[in-house]
């Protein structure tokens, strides 16, 4: 199940005794974890114990016993493992016994932020044992979160200002909680009853990602006043010259990706590897540059690191050739890509 399902299927009452909690919204893992403590847990200081997944394995003593032990003025006990990611051959010798026949009083959370590496085994589809999927969630639903906190606090955000807060933090729900709610104080101190874009612009900051994807759309417009500034804003922000330089290459180099690809966004994700949204934005922002020159650009960003790496070039230099050739042309230097 999605994160956004748990709170109702703990609410209609469901109730089980292994809980597999995954995804890379560090947020959303940490909502679930507080979701289940307070339906299963009174008492948290004396029925909560935590152990990190490789001292798991290595004392899987102290795991059974705490699985076994009885609670305390509570519901449950509530054993949580994080980052476990147990082999095959692991969890046939410590783990399926306890999976096949869990114990009734208490509960095990295992809370991993990633899938483990290969040969790990799949603990969602062993016996007992209940998903919960905490990755990035999608744009809609973020934005209705964001719009219906700020109702909660009598603020009201239409849809394009919600949106303007998902992007500027590239849908990291842990980052928009927070800058919502400095959002929220913000306006509860100015008296505001309305969230506006200029509140956001002056209260949030564009995570570095959605400004290196402003910047490749200023490149798309042929904006240079945009894209000058841009580069102000990200350099007052440490980024150097190789730094941005890099960062631009491998983001034209996704777009060029992107634009040969051919399928749904999801199938495209999992081609290139990356997220669905990832695919989706890189997918709109492919479309705005003309037929060859997304090429162009992934070239000239990609020569231009070429020239650093070989002393013909200094970073400062490297940048403002980059600048110059793609918005007011000129010849790129013939390295091999």
């Amino acid at each position: 199940m999605k994160f956004a399902e748990l709170k109702k299927y703990l609410a209609a009452g469901q109730a089980d005794n292994i809980y597999l909690i995954t995804g890379e919204d560090a947020y959303f893992r940490a909502k679930s974890v507080e979701s289940l403590k307070s339906r299963f847990v009174t008492e948290p200081q004396l029925n909560v114990t935590v152990f990190e997944g490789d001292y798991a394995l290595s004392n899987f003593g102290e795991v059974s016993s705490a699985l076994a032990a009885y609670p305390f003025l509570s519901e449950k006990r509530f054993i949580k493992v994080t980052e476990f990611y147990p082999t095959e051959k692991e969890y046939d010798f410590y783990l399926r016994p306890i999976f096949e026949n869990p114990p009734k009083d208490s509960v095990l959370m295992i809370v991993n932020s990633g899938k483990g590496k290969a040969g790990c085994a799949a603990l969602a589809k062993k016996p007992n044992v209940t998903y919960v999927d905490c990755g990035r969630s999608d744009e809609e639903t973020i934005k209705k979160w964001i719009y219906v906190t700020c109702k909660r606090a009598g603020v009201y955000a239409d849809g394009v200002t919600c949106g303007k807060i998902a992007a500027y933090c590239v849908n990291d729900m842990s980052r928009i909680a927070k800058e919502t709610e400095k959002l929220l104080v913000y306006c509860s101190a100015t008296g505001a009853a309305r969230l506006t874009d200029e509140i956001v612009d002056e209260v949030v900051y564009p995570d570095s990602e959605y400004k290196i994807y402003e910047l490749a759309n200023a490149l798309s417009r042929k904006n240079y006043s945009a894209y000058v500034k841009i580069l102000s804003e990200l350099s007052s922000k440490g980024f150097d010259e190789i730094s941005l330089l890099n960062s631009l290459c491998y983001y034209f180099k996704g777009l060029y990706e992107v634009s040969l690809s051919r399928g749904s966004d999801r199938e495209v994700a999992a081609a290139l590897g990356i997220k669905e949204y990832a695919a989706k934005k890189n997918r709109e922002q492919a479309a705005k540059f003309p037929k060859g020159e997304l090429f162009r650009c992934y070239r000239d960003v990609y020569e231009a690191i070429g020239g650093i790496k070989c002393g013909e070039l200094t970073p400062s230099s490297a940048l403002k050739a980059v600048t110059a050739r793609v918005f007011f042309g000129g010849e790129s230097r013939k390295v091999p890509l």
